[in-house]
């Protein structure tokens, strides 16, 4: 018979998600539960912060205070609920009482598994990859209006009001005043700041 397993969302301490991984894998290992608990995963995405002339990557919890696993699911043996999944009992005591752990999410603390929709939007493959895939955002500290200085190139020093901002591409569209008439010019996210008031 093969084996059928769903992702869970588990709320932990904020701060605690890398600890609780940590502690779920320990438990994996040392209770030789490999055939129940397949995957922790810790939601994360890359942002490209643009600040003054410098980027900088770095990686950031998308739900903080959240971890997710993938465990093996049985169909419940109650009455009436025999087409219900459910997690098996020595499963759920295993996550819930890990140190950090404060509960699963769902109705009344009772596990309810992600769609496959919601697995997707959270970048995490389906195929177990307990990584996930890291989304890649960029942020800038200045928005579309902005008065911006341009910071290297051939109009360094000039200035101009941001007109548009394309973080896909990393470029941002300026107008700048330049011999006497207004002229957009793109540059990348990473020439311009914003201009002290």
């Amino acid at each position: 018979m093969a084996v059928e397993a769903r992702w869970y969302i588990i709320h932990t301490y904020s701060g605690y998600e890398n600890k609780v991984a940590e502690n779920i894998e320990k438990i994996v290992e040392n209770r030789k539960m490999h055939d129940k608990i397949f995957g922790v995963c810790i939601p994360v995405e890359k942002v490209v912060e643009v600040r003054e002339d410098k980027t900088v990557e770095v990686e950031r919890k998308i739900f903080p205070g959240y971890v997710v696993v993938k465990l093996a699911v049985e169909y419940s043996d109650k009455e009436g609920e025999e087409n219900v999944l459910k997690v098996p009992d020595e499963t759920w005591h295993a996550i819930r009482y890990t140190r950090g752990v404060t509960g699963f999410v769902g109705p009344d603390g009772k596990p309810v598994p992600l769609t496959a929709d919601e697995v997707r939007k959270l970048g995490i493959e389906e195929a177990g990859d307990e990584e996930g895939s890291a989304k890649t955002v960029t942020e800038v500290s200045y928005s579309v209006g902005d008065f911006v200085t341009i910071t290297e190139g051939l109009m360094e020093g000039n200035s101009g009001v941001v007109e548009t901002i394309d973080t896909d591409n990393g470029v941002v569209r300026v107008i700048v005043s330049f011999m006497g008439k207004e002229a957009p010019i793109e540059l990348p996210l990473n020439q311009v700041k914003k201009a002290i008031d």
